[in-house]
């Protein structure tokens, strides 16, 4: 019986040590070509230094108001000369005509030289992403104010990382980079909206959450939604109007 037991052990040794001395294929080695994508290739965009991108959808060049409407869905009633359109208002907010979801906006905007006023009744607007998020619009050039209500501001919720703002009479430039919200189906969030704004040239919102709608009194609401316009504020402050100018934005 032990004889058969030895026996048996060697020949299992034996099968072991055959199996372990069996040489494989060696795997293959890595190659460049593995890790090298080459379709679909990106669409060429032909970009400018001064103007808009040669894909982008021009929402106002200085000449009218086509790609604007007021709150009623009539023609936008903000006054438009020498390429540059100021708020009236007497006419209220005007909002695009076409809805968006993600994207990348370009807006320039300026505080009339002779503004007046302080802390937030001197040259208060906004811009809101998907008639919801407001981004503010005021001079806080030397104005103090409460910070998540000074330019740059996601308003009353995230204030600007720096102010980065030009003094009256000159141009402010605001490139928005827009990531819409997702919603579960209980009309929960299920991804909040994200931003980046870029306060001429300076990054003062970087990828910043949104938590819900913007509310003047109370917290943040959630409201389920879809695409929706791009809307800029006539405050009712009394300081003197506004102007904006040059206006694209590129789907994403």
């Amino acid at each position: 019986m032990r004889q058969i037991i030895l026996a048996t052990a060697l020949l299992f040794a034996a099968t072991l040590q055959a199996q372990e001395t069996k040489e494989f294929p060696k795997t293959e080695g890595m190659r460049p070509g593995m890790t090298e994508i080459w379709t679909p290739q990106p669409k060429v965009v032909t970009p400018s230094v001064y103007g808009a991108p040669s894909d982008a959808i021009i929402l106002f060049d200085g000449t009218d108001l086509n790609e604007w409407q007021n709150n009623d869905g009539g023609p936008a009633g903000w006054k438009v000369k020498n390429g540059i359109m100021t708020v009236d208002k007497s006419k209220g907010d005007i909002l695009t005509r076409r809805k968006f979801g993600s994207y990348q906006l370009h807006i320039e905007w300026r505080i009339p030289e002779n503004i007046t006023g302080e802390n937030q009744a001197r040259g208060n607007s906004g811009v809101y992403m998907q008639d919801r998020y407001e981004v503010q619009v005021l001079d806080s050039y030397e104005n103090p104010t409460y910070i998540h209500g000074q330019a740059g501001s996601i308003y009353k919720q995230s204030a600007p990382l720096v102010n980065a703002m030009c003094k009256p009479g000159e141009w402010n430039v605001y490139d928005i980079i827009y990531t819409a919200p997702v919603f579960k189906a209980d009309g929960s969030y299920l991804y909040h909206p994200f931003i980046t704004v870029i306060h001429n040239g300076v990054v003062i919102q970087n990828h910043t959450e949104i938590y819900g709608t913007t509310e003047y009194i109370g917290l943040p609401r959630t409201e389920m939604h879809g695409d929706g316009p791009i809307r800029l504020q006539s405050h009712g402050d009394p300081s003197e109007p506004i102007s904006f100018r040059n206006i694209w934005i590129r789907p994403l």
